[in-house]
């Protein structure tokens, strides 16, 4: 185990916990991206253009395209082109997760940006429990909410 003298292990978590809080709150691309796919959900299996769904959403379609290709990279939405192209979801609504999206548009949920990656102190943490413990109820939550759950009625 490493040593690390104590004056220096309490600068260390005060380090830690200043940068790392700022992950906890989501950005527009999970809220937006959220409202794009719930959109998509609405209509499906039908195909939907993302003029249309940058309208009823009041999102900026320059935006939009950015979310909606990363979605579709990640192969959750499919796109057509042409005259009757447009957006579809790959999958039944019923079978997508929300945790999926967040994570293809937020990266990896994690309550602290330590929680998910080596950190020097974990195993002298005091608060490495809690956050493992918190991340693991987000993504249980975020993943236990299906897209058709979420569409407007």
């Amino acid at each position: 185990m490493l040593f690390i003298p104590l004056r220096l292990k309490k600068k260390i978590q005060l380090f830690c916990l200043y940068y790392s809080t700022k992950n906890m709150k989501f950005s527009t691309r999970a809220e937006y991206g959220l409202k794009a796919m719930a959109n998509l959900a609405g209509s499906f299996p039908e195909r939907k253009n993302l003029k249309s769904i940058s309208l009823e959403e009041r999102l900026s379609i320059k935006y939009l395209e950015g979310l909606i290709g990363n979605l579709r990279r990640q192969g959750l939405v499919k796109s057509f082109k042409g005259k009757k192209g447009g957006y579809v979801l790959s999958r039944d609504p019923k079978s997508i997760r929300v945790g999926e999206i967040v994570e293809i548009l937020e990266g990896p949920i994690a309550p602290m940006k330590c929680y998910d990656k080596f950190c020097a102190m974990k195993n002298n943490c005091s608060s490495s429990l809690v956050w493992d413990k918190l991340g693991t109820q987000i993504r249980k939550t975020l993943y236990a909410i299906k897209l058709n759950e979420i569409i407007k009625k």
